[in-house]
């Protein structure tokens, strides 16, 4: 099994906030449910809907704050790992640079997953990524 705990930005009690190794776009996330049981969105009870949507209104604060991001996508899919999970996908009408890097959305205004770009996974900008998430929700 793989640890993903080096992707951590902050833990809450219910869900954990973890940077993404996907990096296509700036400040990609993953809400990730403790609860080892729950397989889908409909299995959540109240106090995790809750908090989920705490950390949602936190996180986009943040985003806008560290990335000047625009729009925010979300996706529970769970096709590649059955377990309550959100994708947090921020979006951009422009370019960013971030620690030395251009990240640009192809696709604003459309689905983000038809033809997504080769996401940069480059380490250190990963750890960077999350190091500026945790700060601003610290």
């Amino acid at each position: 099994m793989d640890d993903y705990s080096k992707f951590l930005i902050k833990e809450y009690k219910y869900w954990l906030l973890q940077v993404s190794e996907k990096q296509a776009y700036l400040g990609r996330c993953v809400i990730w449910c403790k609860r080892s049981n729950a397989e889908e969105l409909a299995d959540a009870t109240d106090e995790e809907v809750e908090e989920f949507l705490s950390i949602v209104k936190e996180l986009q604060k943040a985003e806008k704050e560290a990335f000047n991001a625009e729009w925010f996508n979300y996706t529970f899919l769970g096709n590649g790992t059955r377990h309550l999970h959100c994708h947090f996908i921020p979006r951009y009408s422009s370019s960013r640079e971030f620690a030395g890097q251009i990240f640009e959305d192809h696709l604003w205004g459309h689905n983000p997953y038809r033809g997504e770009k080769e996401s940069p996974t480059d380490p250190e900008i990963i750890e960077k990524v999350r190091i500026r998430l945790k700060e601003l929700l610290d």
